[in-house]
């Protein structure tokens, strides 16, 4: 998806929104995932955090991003697998305190000794929120090695209602259904491969149209075990289905063979044009009613 504006807009754009305490100001970062190397994962996410504008607010980063998208048998993922108390949340802790904002992704979690693919909102604070992935991508066998979740993540964060589903969830519309604008943030996180990336981009844009929400969509870049490449297609896109996100610097890892990550994406979310926009255009009004199967 294209991306609009460049790093020399971005200061402006920020600096002139610190007055707005409604304003969220989000990154999301592509980053290039090493398959089953937690440790280089980890790093990318310090280097990134360390490069962030000083604004941040929120960082997203992609789907299961210490390990990447896990294929296989349960047995063999389960090795990557963690509980919400191990060495991937713990990190995401100390950068969300040091840099003072707040984390979101996912990561192979493992409860009561089944596999969950689990979204994390882990606030500076220390203050933890997770739900697991309810659509498991079936065509790849993800139903086979993991349970899926049951409850679409829901939190509030410095005056924003926001929600967080993971990759092919955001292909099924009523799990993402925004009712009576519950939520002002969408966040989807995903290993989303270049060979269907036109439907990524097409179906972040569909959601933020349809429930009057900002959308943020990070996907990951790199190659996978399977050799699918992934290009890192990510997006900020506000509640009329426009593109606002900004490129910021490069960000890279490690020495001679050092992994240059595509450009980190900000926007500023303003909570009084989306407010605005509610009540100029209230939709949302005249949507459906309906009852979930769970």
């Amino acid at each position: 998806m294209n991306i609009v504006g460049s790093c020399s807009d971005l200061k402006t754009v920020i600096d002139s929104n610190k007055m707005n305490d409604q304003n969220l100001n989000v990154a999301l970062f592509p980053m290039t995932i090493r398959w089953a190397d937690k440790r280089s994962n980890l790093d990318s996410l310090e280097a990134v955090g360390a490069a962030l504008h000083p604004d941040t607010d929120l960082l997203i980063l992609p789907e299961t991003f210490s390990t990447g998208f896990p294929a296989g048998d349960k047995e063999e993922i389960r090795p990557l697998a963690e509980r919400n108390t191990g060495p991937t949340i713990d990190f995401v802790k100390e950068i969300a305190a040091r840099h003072n904002i707040a984390v979101a992704g996912s990561f192979i979690a493992d409860s009561g000794g089944s596999l969950y693919n689990r979204a994390f909102f882990i606030e500076p604070s220390g203050e933890e929120t997770f739900s697991d992935k309810r659509h498991l991508f079936t065509m790849a066998g993800e139903d086979k090695s993991f349970s899926r979740g049951y409850d679409r993540m829901s939190v509030r964060f410095r005056g924003w209602n926001i929600a967080m589903v993971i990759c092919y969830d955001i292909r099924f519309p009523v799990w993402c259904r925004n009712v009576d604008n519950e939520y002002d943030l969408l966040i989807a996180v995903a290993n989303w491969p270049k060979a269907r990336v036109d439907a990524w981009n097409r179906l972040l844009v569909a959601r933020a149209i349809e429930n009057e929400a900002y959308v943020c969509g990070v996907d990951c870049s790199g190659t996978d075990l399977n050799d699918y490449e992934y290009d890192g297609s990510s997006a900020a896109i506000d509640f009329k289905g426009k593109s606002i996100g900004m490129e910021g610097p490069a960000v890279s890892v490690g020495g001679e063979e050092a992994i240059v990550h595509p450009r980190v994406i900000y926007a500023s979310l303003s909570h009084q044009k989306l407010d605005a926009f509610h009540t100029k255009f209230p939709a949302w009004k005249d949507s459906d009613r309906f009852t979930l199967e769970i």
